[in-house]
């Protein structure tokens, strides 16, 4: 082998075609050396020590209305008569951001030594901005973009100002000081918090307040809806996607909740609605906080703390293999069960008196009031809905009546029927006045939206394709 390597080194044929490819190689790096510097734009320009033009780029001899292969060789002053690049060759000190005239015209440069052996061996010079006037628009563009971000921040610090905290949550009984407790020292730790309750106890109040009440307050609050997203986006909202990952595809890709929720908190409303098949997914991230966008192959991290929280039953879910065991228990490290209004009858006054004087603020100078025997009706309802129905209802009474004081005939009829309808051979039937509740509430709300669909799920605080499950249960037209 030996032998043959020492053949090779002497055969002058094999030097030869050694020295080809190597001078190939050459050529094309010069080749692409040319074209990088014909491609700065606004235009540029080397010399030699003695301010000989060296290179002269197309951009910048058509600015001039020359030919480059004219100016090569030329001194440079006699293409651009003020030109200082053979006194910067001399002093070997960089100019940048320099105020140059030619024909009356004032350009912003940049004149750059070129070293070797610590000697000056070439100056490079380029045209940062052909007018000076254009510096004024850049610097006009930055001032704008700087008020911009500053008007951004405040707005961002007024929407964190005015979140929920735990002093937003109102209630002097026994179950919800208890409850806040528990909360505030949960708040204090980054365990995953899972918080139960029926529909409009204030789940989402809570997430917001254990946010602001922990260390992570400053950083983003990310809510996510898991009933209200289509099955088929559900991988897409959480982990976001990347360019081109499907038709439609935003240019760039998207970030998604996990990217966003960043430094901050995750909180995973209606939990139990999330697909069987994205739990696993979803448990992996929690467990290694890595992640890719759908269609990316680069690994992300995220640095949240989780909240979810649900009306359904989990535990009797995991039992009938409709919701993951593993993350069942990975989510329910802290539980915080949030009870529901008619377990807390002594809150139901004081919160009426609080809704109403909020209300009150969206009508100036308006100021509202319970008679005892409106108070009566409200303290004996069971309210199924709890904070939410109990707000919808004074917001449609605060709408409907003519003065500020709210007698008993001013509230909807059905808080007072349960009491005779449901009763049966001396047994509340719980299920009926349940059922009574929910569907004079949604009568009344398509009564008040003049049957808009969209508008009475809002108003019940429910998303629209429950709507028309329960118009469709309690037989209520659709159209």
């Amino acid at each position: 082998m030996k032998e043959r390597k020492a053949e090779l080194n002497h055969d002058p044929q094999s030097t030869s075609i050694l020295a080809e490819g190597t001078l190939s190689r050459l050529k094309r790096r010069l080749k692409l050396y040319d074209l990088i510097f014909d491609h700065i734009e606004n235009g540029a320009l080397v010399t030699d020590p003695m301010g000989y033009v060296l290179y002269f780029n197309r951009p910048y001899a058509r600015f001039l209305g020359l030919e480059a292969e004219q100016v090569i060789g030329k001194h440079v002053t006699e293409i651009l008569e003020d030109s200082r690049m053979h006194i910067v060759a001399q002093t070997g000190k960089a100019e940048v951001n320099q105020i140059f005239t030619w024909r009356g015209r004032d350009m912003i440069v940049q004149r750059i030594p070129i070293f070797e052996d610590n000697k000056v061996v070439a100056v490079f010079g380029q045209i940062m901005f052909k007018q000076v006037s254009d510096v004024g628009k850049l610097a006009s563009n930055l001032r704008l973009l700087e008020s911009k971000l500053k008007l951004y921040e405040r707005e961002l610090i007024s929407l964190r100002s005015t979140r929920y905290t735990f002093d937003s949550i109102r209630g002097k009984s026994a179950p919800i000081i208890e409850l806040k407790e528990a909360a505030r020292k949960a708040a204090l730790t980054d365990l995953p918090i899972l918080l139960t309750g029926e529909s409009g106890t204030g789940k989402e109040l809570f997430a917001q307040a254990i946010h602001q009440a922990s260390s992570r307050h400053k950083n983003p609050s990310i809510h996510i809806n898991c009933a209200a997203i289509p099955k088929d986006l559900f991988e897409a909202e959480l982990f976001g996607y990347a360019e081109g990952a499907f038709t439609g595809a935003k240019a760039g890709g998207k970030p998604g909740k996990f990217e966003l929720a960043d430094g901050g908190t995750l909180f995973l409303d209606e939990i139990g609605e999330m697909p069987l098949e994205l739990q696993p997914k979803l448990l992996r991230v929690l467990e290694d906080k890595l992640f890719e966008r759908v269609g990316g192959n680069q690994m992300l991290r995220s640095d949240f703390r989780i909240i979810a929280a649900t009306n359904r039953d989990l535990e009797l879910m995991v039992k009938q293999k409709e919701f993951r065991e593993d993350l069942f228990y990975r989510l329910n490290v802290v539980s915080l069960p949030i009870p529901p209004l008619r377990e807390r009858r002594g809150d139901i006054i004081p919160l009426a008196r609080h809704l109403l004087s909020k209300i009150a603020e969206n009508y100036p100078g308006s100021r509202y009031e319970l008679t005892a025997a409106a108070e009566k009706i409200l303290d004996t309802y069971h309210w199924p809905g709890n904070i939410r129905e109990l707000l919808n209802v004074l917001e449609r009474t605060a709408f409907t009546i003519d003065g500020n004081c709210i007698e008993a005939c001013d509230l909807p009829f059905y808080l007072s029927r349960p009491a005779a309808a449901a009763v049966t051979g001396g047994q509340w039937d719980l299920a009926a006045v349940v059922a009574e509740a929910e569907r004079e509430a949604l009568r009344k709300a398509l009564e008040l939206t003049a049957n808009n669909k969209a508008q009475a799920a809002k108003l019940l605080g429910i998303h629209r394709t429950v709507l028309y499950k329960k118009m469709t249960k309690y037989q209520i037209p659709l159209s």
